[in-house]
């Protein structure tokens, strides 16, 4: 009879030393990538940076790059801010070039 437990992540607890949390590199990435060129990924960066920091307070002797998602998952908010100003100011923008048109 054999007992199926869940996969733990290595750590201290087993001998071994703190692994990099997985989807760190990919988190910051997107962040920074948000940040440059494309606004929408940083939608991405911070809605997977928030499960895998929580992910990682739950257990965080198992993982070592707790930095790095937080990075970019500050990149992915701030490039998500920047987005949706950039997205009010053009509509601002055309509502008042519309107005200013019309009164010509």
């Amino acid at each position: 009879m054999s007992t199926n437990y869940p996969p733990v992540a290595p750590g201290p607890q087993m001998g071994g030393a703190p692994v990099e949390h997985p989807q760190g590199t990919t988190i910051l990435i997107l962040g920074i990538a948000g940040l440059v060129c494309c606004g929408p990924l940083g939608i991405a960066a911070w809605i997977m940076g928030n499960k895998a920091i929580q992910e990682i307070d739950a257990n965080p002797a198992a993982y070592s790059n707790r930095g790095t998602v937080n990075a970019g998952r500050i990149c992915g908010m701030i490039a998500t801010i920047l987005m949706i100003v950039a997205i009010v100011a053009y509509a601002i923008l055309f509502m008042v070039g519309g107005v200013a048109s019309m009164n010509s």
